[in-house]
């Protein structure tokens, strides 16, 4: 089974946008790999939003 086109868009486009990275440094990571910088990412914009209220 192979993993969703638009996951994998989503996932390059939010990395791209808050790492500033292109597209082949993003797809050249395993699945695992991209997951992980999305949760990692998505942990620091929280932490950021919680420390403006």
């Amino acid at each position: 089974m192979a993993y969703p086109i638009d996951r994998i868009r989503n996932e390059a486009a939010f990395i791209a946008y808050h790492l500033h990275w292109s597209l082949s440094e993003i797809l050249a990571l395993s699945h695992r790999e991209r997951v992980a910088w999305v949760g990692q990412v998505s942990e620091i914009n929280q932490r950021v939003l919680d420390s403006r209220n």
